[in-house]
C-alpha cells in the first residue's frame, strides 16, 4: 500500500485489530447498525402514511455512532424525497400518486448477505480490501475477515501454514507486519524469495558445501547507507534480493557459476553488499557501475548500471571488455547479460534448478545444451554443451572465445563385443560469414578412450571465431575391440555456438579509424600463431596453449 492510500497499515492501528473470526477495524464499543434501519434511513424519512421527519432521530442516531468511530465519517445521507402536488386540469380524472414505498429502490452492496459479501471480497486485492475497511462499519468488518488475508499473504509473501502456526498470529495481522518491513518490494518478493528458496532446496541436495557460503540478509538501514556512500539509488529488486540474502562470501566455487578447461579456471561469486560498494566504479569507461559478481581466479566481474550513461541503459548488466585496438583506455565494450536484476537473477535460477546448468564436482558449470543436439549411431550417442567465454573474447578485434563440453555413450543394452576404442577426429568448422575450415586430428585432447556397454567418457575443448557465431559438426572414427579390422564412423551433431548482444564503447565512435593499428582477419583457424595473435590483442593469456577443436 502506497503512500497517500488514504489508510494506516501499522499492525497497532485500530485496523489491524481483531479475533479469530474476523478482524474488526474502528467498530469502536457500538454494534454495527442493522443494515435493515441503514436501509430505511437512506430512502428518507418523508415516507407516505408516515410522520414527516419520523426518520431523523434514526438518522441522528447513526450519525452520532459512526462520529464515536475513528474511522472517517461516510458520504452524507441524501436528502429525503419531497412529494410535489400539481393542480389538476380540469375535465381529468383524479388519480392518487403512487406510494413512495412502492418505487423501486437503488441496489444497495450492503443489503446482500454475509456469504455472498464475502464471496465478492475474496476477488479483491489488498489494496481494494483494506480500501473497503472504510466504506461503511459492515464492510469494515466483513474486509477483516481473516481468511480473506490468506490468499494475500500467501501471494504476495510466500507464508505457509507452518509459518503462520509459529508466528502466532492472524494472516491479517501477518501481512500487515509483513508489509511494514517490506512493503516497498511487493512487486519484486514473490519472484525473488521463490527464486532463492528453489536455488536452495536445490543446491541443499547436489552441492551443500555452497549453500554454507550465503550470507543473512541486511537491513534496510544498511542499504540506505551503501546508497549514501556511493550516491546512487539501488535499484527495489537488486535491494527485495539482499533483503533476502546478502550475497556469499567470497569462496569456490562461486554461486553464479563455473568454467573450466585445462588451464583456465573461472567461477564467479555473488558479492555481499558491502563488497559490492568497495568496488562502485567512477572511472571513465565504467562510470557509476556496480560490481554484482567476482572471480578470486581471474578479476572478471559482471556490472550493473546505476544510471544511464556511456551508451548504457539503466540497470542494464553486462561483462566488461576492453577495446584492445583503441588507443582510450575508456574505451570498453560490453557484453550484456541482462536488463534488469530481477531478469538476470530468476534467469540463472531457471537454468540452474531445471538442470539446464549441470552440476559437475559440486560445482555449476554455465554450459548449455541444446536438447536437440544429440546424435545416435548404432548403439553410442553424442551429445554436445557450449559456453563463451567473455574473459578471453574481444569485440575489438573480433575474437569470440568457445568451449564445449562433448559426452559419447554406450548404450546399457549394447552387446559386449560391441566395446570400440576413438582412434580419430574430423570436424567441419563453420562461421557466421560461410568460410570452411576442416580439421583432422588423432584422438582427443590426447587420449583414446575405450566406450563399453554402459560407459561414458566427457572431454571439453575449446576453438574461437572471428565472427559472433559459428557452428561445427564432424564425426569420431572407431575400431572393434573385438574385431580389430573393424571400423566405423559415430557422428558428431552440428551445434552452434553464438556470443552475446554487445554493445561497441561510446568512447570508439569519437576515434578515428585511422589509429586502429590491427588487422580484423579470420582468426578461427587451428595454428600455432593462434597464441602470438592472442598476446599482440593483450587478451588475458592462458598458462599453456588451449587444444582448440580437440
Amino acid at each position: 500500500m502506497a503512500p497517500g492510500d488514504g489508510y494506516d497499515l501499522c499492525p497497532g492501528s485500530a485496523a489491524a485489530q481483531g479475533t479469530s473470526a474476523g478482524l474488526t477495524c474502528g467498530t469502536g464499543p457500538n454494534p454495527a447498525p442493522d443494515p435493515m434501519v441503514r436501509a430505511e434511513v437512506s430512502r428518507g424519512s418523508a415516507v407516505r402514511g408516515g410522520r414527516p421527519g419520523g426518520g431523523g432521530g434514526t438518522r441522528r442516531r447513526q450519525q452520532g455512532a459512526l462520529r464515536d468511530s475513528p474511522l472517517p465519517p461516510p458520504p452524507p445521507f441524501p436528502a429525503p424525497r419531497q412529494l410535489t402536488t400539481e393542480p389538476r386540469s380540469r375535465g381529468t380524472s383524479r388519480k392518487m400518486a403512487a406510494p413512495l414505498d412502492m418505487e423501486p429502490s437503488a441496489l444497495s452492496l450492503e443489503l446482500l448477505p454475509t456469504d455472498p459479501l464475502l464471496l465478492i471480497l475474496s476477488f479483491l486485492d489488498y489494496r481494494d480490501l483494506m480500501s473497503c475497511c472504510y466504506l461503511s462499519r459492515r464492510l469494515n468488518q466483513l474486509s477483516s475477515h481473516d481468511p480473506l488475508w490468506k490468499r494475500h499473504c500467501k501471494k504476495y509473501w510466500l507464508i505457509s501454514e507452518e509459518e503462520k502456526s509459529q508466528r502466532n498470529q492472524s494472516w491479517k495481522a501477518i501481512f500487515i507486519s509483513t508489509y511494514s518491513d517490506l512493503g516497498r518490494y511487493i512487486k519484486y518478493y514473490a519472484t525473488l524469495k521463490k527464486a532463492w528458496d528453489d536455488l536452495e532446496k536445490y543446491l541443499g541436495q547436489r552441492c551443500p558445501r555452497m549453500i554454507g557460503s550465503l550470507k543473512e540478509s541486511v537491513r534496510e538501514e544498511d542499504l540506505d547507507a551503501v546508497e549514501a556512500q556511493i550516491g546512487c539509488k539501488l535499484p527495489d529488486d537488486y535491494r527485495c534480493s539482499f533483503r533476502i540474502h546478502n550475497g556469499q562470501k567470497l569462496v569456490v566455487p562461486g554461486l553464479m557459476g563455473s568454467m573450466a578447461l585445462s588451464n583456465h579456471y573461472r567461477s564467479e561469486d555473488l558479492l555481499d553488499i558491502d563488497t559490492a560498494a568497495g568496488g562502485f566504479q567512477q572511472r571513465l569507461g565504467l562510470k557509476q557501475c556496480l560490481p554484482l559478481t567476482f572471480c578470486i581466479h581471474t578479476g572478471l566481474s559482471q556490472y550493473m548500471a546505476l544510471e544511464s550513461v556511456e551508451g548504457r541503459n539503466k540497470y542494464e548488466i553486462f561483462y566488461q571488455c576492453p577495446d584492445q585496438m583503441a588507443r582510450n583506455p575508456s574505451a570498453i565494450d560490453m557484453f550484456i547479460t541482462g536488463t534488469s536484476y530481477l531478469e538476470w537473477f530468476t534467469s540463472y535460477v531457471n537454468k540452474v534448478v531445471t538442470g539446464g546448468y549441470p552440476i559437475i564436482r559440486d560445482q555449476i558449470f554455465r554450459y548449455v545444451h541444446d536438447k536437440e543436439c544429440v546424435a545416435t549411431t548404432e548403439d553410442i550417442t553424442v551429445s554436445v554443451s557450449t559456453s563463451f567465454l567473455p574473459e578471453l573474447s574481444s569485440v575489438h578485434p573480433p575474437h569470440y572465445f568457445f568451449t564445449y563440453r562433448i559426452r559419447i555413450e554406450m548404450s546399457k543394452d549394447a552387446l559386449p563385443e560391441k566395446a570400440c576404442q576413438l582412434d580419430s577426429r574430423y570436424w567441419k568448422i563453420t562461421n557466421a560469414k560461410g568460410d570452411v575450415e576442416e580439421v583432422q586430428g588423432p584422438g582427443v585432447v590426447g587420449e583414446f578412450p575405450i566406450i563399453s556397454p554402459g560407459k561414458v567418457y566427457e572431454y571439453t575443448s575449446c576453438t574461437t571465431f572471428s565472427t559472433t557465431s559459428g557452428y561445427m559438426e564432424g564425426h569420431y572414427t572407431f575400431h572393434c575391440l573385438y574385431y580389430k579390422d573393424k571400423f566405423f564412423n559415430v557422428t558428431i551433431p552440428r551445434f552452434h555456438m553464438v556470443c552475446p548482444t554487445f554493445k561497441v564503447s561510446i568512447a570508439r565512435m569519437e576515434i578515428n579509424h585511422n589509429e586502429y593499428a590491427v588487422d580484423e582477419d579470420e582468426d578461427s583457424t587451428d595454428t600455432d600463431e593462434y597464441e602470438d595473435h592472442r598476446r599482440v590483442w593483450d587478451i588475458p593469456a592462458p598458462g599453456g596453449r588451449c587444444p582448440r577443436h580437440t
